[in-house]
């Protein structure tokens, strides 16, 4: 394959999406993140028992409060729609858009941690997400990004087996890090 073109444009999230609707990617697992369409890894075990996991302690204490919306599109911004493992979101729907703010956005990591833990982390930085997690299966941890200035959180925490998460926009809602890595 030759040489990639000095200048490349990036793709556009309305084109993204307008593509997308017309069927371009069906059956497809991808993503738009800074303007390129990105294949998403594949979900095992480790990936998919966190989700469940999660789902179940975090949709009933937030039943009419927030949308806890679980592998949906995220419009961070015009070239980027990528597709978190949960947002929280405010309980409004729209017909035309995709939730564009969030109050927490989580990312459960496992072949994909260095890019969760970088890009990711960056993108919804940048986009002004209050909160961000980093479920990372390969160490048993999670890690909580909060603070966002600028393309980076200020600060970053590990959470281990023992310890207990709050939700900073829902402090009465928490969740016990070991019950996510059972054993």
């Amino acid at each position: 394959m030759g040489q990639l073109a000095e200048r490349q444009r990036p793709l556009r999230r309305v084109e993204y999406e307008r593509l997308a609707e017309e069927g371009f990617f069906e059956d497809e697992r991808i993503e738009l993140i800074n303007g390129v369409i990105l294949e998403m890894s594949p979900q095992n075990v480790p990936h998919s028992n966190p989700i469940q996991l999660l789902t179940r302690l975090l949709v009933p204490p937030l039943v009419g409060r927030a949308d806890v919306r679980v592998q949906l599109p995220f419009a961070a911004d015009d070239f980027s729609l990528p597709e978190p493992d949960f947002a929280v979101v405010s309980p409004t729907l729209s017909q035309v858009e995709h939730p564009s703010q969030a109050f927490l956005v989580i990312e459960v990591a496992n072949s994909s941690l260095q890019f969760d833990r970088s890009t990711k982390a960056d993108l919804y930085a940048r986009v002004g997400v209050p909160e961000y997690w980093v479920v990372n299966v390969v160490d048993r941890v999670v890690e909580r990004h909060l603070e966002p200035r600028g393309r980076a959180y200020a600060r970053v925490d590990t959470l281990r087996p023992g310890d207990t998460i709050a939700l900073s926009a829902f402090p009465d809602v928490s969740v016990d890090v070991a019950a996510l890595f059972p054993v």
